[in-house]
């Protein structure tokens, strides 16, 4: 009699919920380094890593090819071939980017990406609330974020991270390092810092572009999603682990109210 869940859309809205906090639960999942031919293990999550196609391309383009590129995300591009790359992926091309494409004009594809998205990447009703983590700090600032982030639609949630993933590696470029045989391998000079400058009004934004009553961000705002975007690069990979405390709490909700449900995932786990 225990039901059968293969997509999240089966489950009831409440367990839909709660389920929802626990898609980025076990580690193992999030290991980019992991073998695509093994069979993955199964976390308490029905459905499917949710990163659109363009994301991740762009990010894996940049990581092959852009890490060592002076000001990546800040020199300009070719807007006829970006156009003619944004047109391919809007009409569901399998497009393949390789060491021939610009890295410039990729990397302002994935800015023109999220800034156009219809919701931004963390939804404009998440925006004040972000924000107002720019005024805590320590422990308080990164307990707040992550509770934030466990709000987030499954497919923001996913993306955001594989976006955070992708800015961590390239502030970790960003200084010039030597290879053994003394050869400089020179920094593409994008701190933490100024990859948020870059990506913050992108990521988090008040009003859609090009609204008629869009204003201009003051610079507390501006400050805000700054600082806000620096930690979430900085602690991406523990802001998006669910603790084992917090896990066995939605469980035993769950246990109260879909009894059937949870014990479907707890055997598949």
């Amino acid at each position: 009699g225990a039901m059968s869940v293969d997509s999240i859309t089966d489950l009831s809205d409440n367990a839909s919920e709660l389920l929802e906090a626990l898609q980025l639960s076990h580690p193992h999942e999030l290991d980019p380094r992991r073998s695509r031919g093994k069979k993955k293990p199964l976390s308490l999550n029905p459905i499917t890593w949710q990163v659109p196609r363009i994301v991740d391309r762009c990010c894996t383009h940049l990581e092959m090819h852009g890490l060592q590129t002076v000001g990546i995300f800040r020199v300009g591009s070719s807007k006829k071939r970006v156009q003619q790359l944004r047109e391919e992926f809007d009409r569901g091309l399998d497009v393949f980017l390789d060491e021939h494409q610009s890295v410039h004009d990729v990397a302002a594809l994935l800015k023109e990406f999220l800034r156009d998205m219809p919701d931004s990447l963390i939804p404009r009703e998440l925006y004040g609330a972000f924000l107002s983590t720019a005024t805590m700090e320590g422990p308080a600032q990164l307990d707040t974020l992550q509770l934030l982030l466990f709000l987030l639609p499954p497919c923001h949630s996913d993306t955001l991270l594989r976006l955070l993933r992708f800015l961590a590696e390239v502030a970790r470029h960003a200084e010039s390092s030597w290879d053994p045989e003394g050869h400089e391998i020179p920094g593409n000079k994008m701190t933490v810092s100024n990859l948020a400058t870059v990506f913050g009004p992108n990521i988090l934004q008040k009003e859609k572009p090009g609204e008629k009553d869009a204003v201009a961000l003051n610079f507390e705002d501006s400050a805000a999603i700054i600082l806000v975007l620096q930690r979430l690069i900085e602690h991406h990979h523990s802001l998006f682990m669910v603790s084992p405390e917090r896990q066995c709490d939605v469980l035993r909700r769950l246990f109260q109210t879909d009894p059937d449900v949870i014990e479907y995932l707890l055997r598949r786990k």
